[in-house]
């Protein structure tokens, strides 16, 4: 269920920690254009760390999603975290029929996936000719457990989506690095970009070498420090530090005294991922940084870490080559742009 769709138009539902982000898109030639786009914000504890907790709640605030956005399409594609994805590329003989190389993974998935089969959700993709050996094809495997996929399927269904595709995170972020062109040296080919996505509890690196992703990792951390800092230093509920992060209104010595401490710890989780990175790829350096996540709108955090480490960097706005409809309000959809790579990777499945 992980890869396989037949263009079918799909709603991108990505539920986050804190919201649910619907995403419709359209495409003429090249170009796409945003149809249908909502962001609602999920009640607290609803979705521990991506782990949905109560399925009632969030199917509740994808039906106001739905019915906010104005799209009428019920076929969706949601993902599950990276971590809680197993994937191991393997090689088969690229003699293999489809039912004879589905046969063969299975066989294989058995001696990589620390679970019984029976307890996980199993998908395969070819990637291609195996370099140097065009008798085999490399073969992406990734399993789950089905629990995982289960409790988004059951919100959506509750909902009244039918989920088409359950995908994975990290590579919705690769199908969606296509839409960040402009936005990077070279439109990436032969680069290396440092792609972060920094949610409200978790935070992940992707990087991509020559557009291709190569590594990724994922930690908890995120914007929901800088929201219980707010809280505790001026008294105020979780929602209502979360609406005064967003629209403003604290008082004067915020940003010296909140918001640029926060952004000196993000410039250090950052540094830090880049080290896990450089130890595990031999490599001392990217080309590029691009921040993307609820934390990428925060003013000024591209300069801040550019300062920090040295790096071009820059906030990645992923409809900045789109068209969109009439119904769509532009303030909206740029303030969540940087948001929005999860889900514009999963509407972009409507076109595979």
């Amino acid at each position: 269920m992980f890869f396989r769709s037949k263009k079918i138009p799909l709603v991108g539902l990505d539920v986050t920690s804190t919201s649910v982000k619907l995403l419709e898109l359209s495409q003429s030639g090249s170009r796409c254009r945003v149809e249908h786009h909502t962001v609602e914000p999920l009640p607290p504890n609803s979705v521990n760390e991506k782990n949905i907790s109560d399925v009632d709640a969030v199917a509740e605030t994808i039906r106001r999603a739905l019915k906010r956005s104005g799209t009428k399409n019920r076929n969706c594609a949601m993902a599950v975290s990276g971590s809680a994805v197993i994937t191991k590329v393997i090689t088969m003989p690229s003699s293999l029929g489809e039912n004879e190389l589905e046969a063969q993974v299975q066989l294989e998935a058995d001696q990589y996936i620390p679970y019984a089969l029976d307890e996980v959700n199993l998908d395969f993709e070819i990637l291609g000719s195996t370099e140097g050996n065009p008798e085999t094809v490399d073969v992406l495997l990734a399993a789950s457990r089905s629990e995982n996929v289960e409790m988004r399927v059951a919100a959506a269904e509750a909902a009244g989506l039918t989920p088409k595709v359950v995908d994975v995170e990290p590579y919705t972020i690769e199908n969606a690095y296509i839409l960040l062109g402009d936005q990077v040296p070279e439109e990436g080919l032969g680069k290396s970009v440092a792609l972060f996505d920094i949610g409200a509890t978790m935070t992940s690196l992707e990087v991509l070498n020559d557009q291709k992703m190569i590594y990724t990792r994922e930690q908890a951390f995120g914007g929901k420090q800088l929201t219980e800092e707010i809280m505790r230093r001026y008294g105020l509920t979780y929602e209502e530090a979360g609406l005064a992060k967003k629209e403003g209104g604290l008082p004067d010595n915020y940003v010296t005294d909140v918001l640029d401490p926060f952004k000196e710890t993000v410039a250090q989780q950052i540094s830090r991922f880049l080290q896990f990175y450089y130890s595990a790829s031999q490599t001392n350096s990217v080309d590029q940084i691009v921040l993307a996540g609820g934390c990428a709108a925060l003013p000024g955090i591209d300069e801040m870490v550019e300062t920090r480490l040295r790096i071009p960097t820059n906030v990645a706005n992923p409809f900045s080559r789109m068209s969109t409809s009439g119904r769509i309000n532009g303030q909206n959809l740029s303030d969540d742009a940087p948001s929005m790579m999860i889900a514009c990777g999963l509407a972009l499945r409507s076109f595979d």
